[in-house]
């Protein structure tokens, strides 16, 4: 079975494309934005003042690599502490709220995230960077939200 899914998860990497995208801003802001599927968002916020406020914008499509990427830029980025998770979720894995469910209980025996309904929530980052991303940032979930004002009016109240 996991051989079927590797050979179908290569197959849509050639199909439908998904480039990552990340797009930074400001190096000092504490404040960082995911925006899950919603990649017309991402390209909203990287053109608008809002990424003149913030410290990075990308987004999040995947309930184990890409947890993991965002683990490991938080944990080498000491002055993030909070990111906005925006956006529509990302059908069939929810990485949105694996992401929101890792925060707040953190991983199993065999470090997949508690409580996960997503598919294949299993990650690679260690014990010890689960933890300090829990500790050093606060996630504000604003999953489903697309509107750029109530996103900027957000981040700006932090």
């Amino acid at each position: 079975m996991n051989a079927l899914l590797e050979i179908a998860g290569q197959i849509c990497k050639i199909l439908i494309p998904v480039h990552g995208e990340v797009f930074y801003g400001k190096p000092r802001s504490n404040v960082g934005i995911c925006t899950l599927s919603s990649m017309n968002l991402l390209k909203e916020i990287a053109s608008s003042d809002l990424l003149e406020k913030i410290a990075v914008a990308g987004r999040l499509l995947s309930e184990n690599k890409g947890i993991d990427v965002l683990i490991k830029y938080v944990t080498k980025n000491p002055t993030l502490d909070t990111i906005i998770v925006c956006g529509a979720e990302v059908s069939g894995h929810l990485a949105g709220h694996s992401l929101l469910l890792l925060h707040k209980y953190g991983v199993d025996q065999n470090n997949r995230i508690a409580n996960s309904p997503s598919p294949d929530p299993v990650l690679v980052s260690s014990e010890a960077e689960i933890r300090q991303f829990q500790r050093q940032v606060k996630i504000i979930d604003m999953i489903g939200n697309t509107s750029l004002d109530e996103i900027r009016s957000a981040a700006g109240s932090l």
